[in-house]
């Protein structure tokens, strides 16, 4: 077996050309996907809205957006290729939207997650995002209620270190690497 080298991943804004990506991983990722002109709707029309990509040579593995509302940071929504997870690219991502939300002066940060995706509710844990509330079926496939999580404030000292430290650990990491060629992987492509 011929080691590969690791990739360098690049963060930037979601355009138009990326959403045929976005729809896959989309799909692959969840259930019930946003419709087609969801994405498209949200770039061209929504000013509170940022979203963003993370390629991988020039394929998109990876997608977030946040709407900014007064002085609330809200995730809309956040997937990893299935392909691609595990490899600290939803923390990279994750940190991202944390830097816009500080730099718009947002003063905190929300999302809601499934009570059943404790692989994401970790993820937010580690970055500081604590449970608040629930919204009761609010998942439309499968009535799942969705937890509400909510940061402290981002300008609090406890969460500027959190932050810091975890973007140094982050930082030490290894890059991550190309997911192995094969039918799987093929598979999860399309």
């Amino acid at each position: 077996m011929v080691a590969r080298p690791p990739l360098t991943v690049r963060i930037e804004p979601m355009q138009l050309d990326d959403l045929p990506a976005v729809e896959a991983i989309e799909r692959a990722s969840f259930t019930t996907p946003w419709p087609r002109q969801a994405y498209r709707s949200e770039l061209e029309h929504n000013r509170l809205a940022q979203y963003l990509v993370v390629r991988a040579a020039d394929e998109v593995i990876a997608y977030a957006g946040m709407w900014m509302m007064v002085d609330e940071a809200h995730i809309t929504t956040f997937a990893v290729h299935p392909a691609w997870r595990r490899q600290r690219i939803g923390e990279q991502l994750l940190l991202n939207l944390v830097d816009i939300a500080r730099d718009r002066q947002a003063r905190e940060v929300t999302l809601e997650v499934r009570l059943s995706n404790l692989a994401a509710r970790r993820l937010y844990e580690k970055y500081g995002f604590r449970p608040v509330g629930l919204r009761p079926n609010y998942y439309s496939d499968d009535r799942e209620d969705a937890l509400i999580m909510t940061t402290e404030p981002l300008t609090a000292p406890r969460m500027i270190a959190r932050i810091d430290a975890l973007r140094a650990q982050l930082a030490a990491s290894p890059a991550p690497e190309p997911p192995e060629p094969g039918p799987s992987a093929a598979a999860s492509a399309t």
